[in-house]
């Protein structure tokens, strides 16, 4: 009867395992060795002359690796140059979207609570503000980019308590301010009595074959992976924080709060995690508010962890979707949501997709040139569009409508720097693009 009871007792655990595993039809790769399944991009009928072209510009533009999983499983893998599958990589603010959801696992062992004030964990003085006004930052503000401290300092990646000055009371403003997120690996450490490396160890790389690390790197705790852990990170966040048969995230409500919009100020930002199909959305730097969708050409429930020099995590639930980009920066500054759209718009050609708006079929993408910009430039569009410039602050400097395919611009009363160009055609699609100004 023992036995009986046994055998019953394992063959559920193996149903479970099985019902578990295929609940969205994914798989999960072993946890240990090279293996992994594949899909053909033939078997899914994408465009095969396509895949060069998406491959010659993601080389243009200094990738490392590159990964499309579908279902769980390998349709596109590319290293360049020296880059190979066992290289490591940092993640940058990708890593960010490794913290959130590690919050979630403290909260749900009960290590604490995201309402909790971040004093209880750090101490008191670890701002330069008021007890009182330092006493009102809790996790959730930490998490959600919004604990009223000012990024405008000189620093904006520096944790001591001389760098985080009161600016507005918390949860009145949303800015992207790498200090106090970076204190939130103080909070989980202090919590849960273990050091972050060690609490990730057993908690999330332990059911996943994860390999990788955070590493001090100034003010900032980094994470190197390789690029195929950051895929296995993505198929944990595309199952709901569940890994095959192993819930590694049980609390369902933070993790649909994490890749939701999280409060009222940024439409476009969950829990450290970046938003797609929203009505608008802020950028790092910016206090300005652009309408539209952060990605146009990515799918409307694309959730994204983005990070410097273009490191990027797409995780797409409409279509079992994971993407990855490793590597350095295709240019200047640190948006790595732009060079995400424009990756989109080459992934779109190869999924043969003519449903998302991708400036791909009928109608040519919006350039400018030269840049950058001595004097003056131009914007080109093969139908009519409108067209705004905002600094790098979000401060308007100009605006143009009904623009018929190349306006030039005069830049003489620009002042030398960055600043985003917002181009609108008649058909409601956006390109948001970087100009840099020069004298």
């Amino acid at each position: 009867m023992k036995k009986i009871k046994l055998f019953l007792f394992v063959l559920l655990i193996v149903l479970s395992f099985k019902q578990s595993a295929s609940a969205q039809g994914l798989y999960f790769p072993p946890l240990v060795g090279n293996t992994w399944d594949t899909i053909s991009p033939q078997s899914l009928g994408w465009c095969l002359p396509e895949i060069d072209l998406l491959y010659n510009y993601l080389d243009q533009v200094n990738t490392k690796a590159f990964i499309v999983l579908k279902d769980g499983k390998i349709v596109l893998e590319k290293y360049f140059g020296s880059f190979v599958a066992d290289s490591l990589w940092y993640w940058a603010s990708a890593g960010k979207s490794l913290t959130a959801f590690t919050v979630g696992i403290a909260q749900q062992e009960g290590f604490l609570a995201i309402g909790d004030s971040t004093s209880k964990y750090l101490g008191a003085g670890w701002t330069s503000c008021l007890p009182e006004q330092e006493g009102l930052i809790t996790i959730r503000h930490q998490l959600t980019m919004t604990s009223g401290l000012d990024d405008g300092v000189s620093d904006n990646h520096c944790t001591l308590d001389t760098c985080l000055n009161y600016l507005a009371p918390a949860g009145s403003r949303w800015s992207y301010h790498n200090g106090p997120y970076t204190l939130l690996d103080g909070v989980i450490q202090v919590a849960t009595g273990q050091t972050l490396n060690s609490y990730i160890n057993q908690k999330i790389k332990a059911y996943t074959g994860m390999t990788g690390m955070f590493v001090n790197v100034g003010y900032n705790n980094v994470f190197f992976s390789t690029a195929r852990s950051m895929a296995r990170f993505g198929i944990l966040i595309l199952n709901k924080g569940k890994w095959a048969a192993a819930p590694v995230m049980t609390d369902s409500v933070y993790f649909n709060a994490m890749v939701n919009t999280s409060q009222g100020l940024n439409e476009s930002y969950g829990y450290l995690w970046w938003l797609n199909g929203k009505n608008s959305f802020m950028m790092p730097t910016l206090q300005y508010v652009f309408n539209g969708s952060l990605s146009p050409a990515a799918p409307s429930d694309m959730f994204s962890a983005l990070g410097k020099n273009g490191q990027i995590l797409n995780i797409v639930p409409s279509q079992n979707l994971v993407m990855v980009r490793m590597g350095d920066s295709p240019s200047s500054g640190d948006i790595a949501s732009l060079l995400n759209d424009t990756i989109w718009q080459k992934m779109n050609a190869v999924m043969c997709n003519t449903s998302v708006v991708d400036f791909s079929s009928g109608a040519k993408e919006p350039t400018i040139y030269p840049n950058p910009a001595n004097g003056s430039f131009n914007v080109s569009c093969n139908n009519n569009f409108n067209l705004e410039i905002y600094s790098v602050t979000g401060v308007p400097v100009l605006s143009m409508s009904d623009c018929i395919n190349t306006v030039e611009i005069n830049t003489e009363k620009l002042k030398t720097g960055l600043y985003m160009v917002k181009i609108t055609d008649s058909n409601g699609r956006i390109q948001i693009k970087k100009l840099s100004v020069q004298k």
